[in-house]
């Protein structure tokens, strides 16, 4: 009896301890929980507060019509006439160019505003495109022009209102990043101003000469159709973009935008770059 006792007391004891350390156990644990990390919120666009898609490699120049998946990085080259403003490149707020001048072209609107200037050198352009229409007996007409960034500020949200943030990232650019701020970019349509800034332009015969010719006189259509990809919008055949001539033959000869366009210019310049710093062989080959 003595024996079974003692064994019976030995068995209480170490299940008292089996207790204890269990609940030290326990209670590391909560406290190493408590102390977790939690995981951060989701990314998102600009100025939305909505998450932001996937997009693709940036140095692909492929951009989620959804916006960026990062705030933009502010352009250090504002005033160049192959600026590139995009979803995920943006003018800074008080860009406004200092050579706007309104080109002498009708406008669907009479009154003098902002809308209907252009940079210089595109406004010269534009006169002349305007020319070369009336030649093949296509009547154009202005709808839009330059836009600060409080105008593009206050359209984005009226659409923002209408269609939600993200329908209407598929079709306007959020303040700073429209490249009608650049002052290089003009909406067309026919001087009646049928279907202006609207789809039923695609297919008229303004937009077809407009497609056929602006990169005779240095612009370009800034968004194709099959590019939302590329550009972060969708088809636009009345929105054309001035580059200068030679860019915008280039670039309609290789059916590249201006992603594309200034993505090859950057790596052709790389590659003369990397063959001018290539040491010279000086050694003479034996006689």
């Amino acid at each position: 009896m003595k024996s079974y006792k003692g064994l019976h007391d030995m068995h209480i004891k170490l299940k008292a301890f089996s207790t204890y350390v269990c609940t030290l156990v326990l209670i590391s644990a909560l406290a190493a929980g408590c102390g977790t990390e939690q995981p951060s919120a989701p990314a998102t666009s600009l100025g939305t507060g909505q998450p932001a898609d996937t997009v693709s490699e940036p140095g692909k120049f492929k951009i989620d019509s959804n916006g960026p998946k990062a705030a933009p990085a502010l352009v250090t080259n504002p005033s160049d006439l192959l600026v590139l403003v995009n979803k995920m490149n943006m003018l800074p707020p008080d860009y406004k160019p200092d050579d706007l001048t309104e080109p002498n072209v009708p406008f669907l609107f009479k009154e003098h505003s902002e809308k209907r200037l252009l940079r210089k050198e595109a406004a010269t352009a534009l006169e002349q495109l305007f020319a070369g229409a009336r030649k093949d007996g296509i009547a154009l007409a202005g709808v839009s022009a330059f836009r600060s960034y409080t105008t593009q500020k206050a359209i984005f949200g009226q659409y923002a209102k209408q269609d939600g943030i993200v329908k209407t990232q598929t079709y306007s650019a959020e303040p700073g990043t429209s490249e009608h701020q650049t002052g290089l970019a003009v909406d067309l349509s026919g001087k009646d101003g049928k279907c202006a800034a609207t789809d039923c332009f695609d297919g008229t015969a303004e937009a077809k000469w407009i497609a056929a010719h602006s990169a005779e006189y240095g612009f370009i259509l800034r968004y194709p159709k099959g590019a939302e990809e590329l550009t972060g919008y969708q088809y636009e055949p009345w929105h054309i973009r001035y580059v200068g001539r030679q860019a915008a033959l280039d670039m309609v000869k290789n059916g590249w935008v201006l992603e594309q366009y200034l993505d090859a210019v950057t790596t052709k310049e790389a590659d003369r770059s990397a063959l001018a710093h290539q040491p010279l062989n000086l050694s003479k080959s034996p006689v």
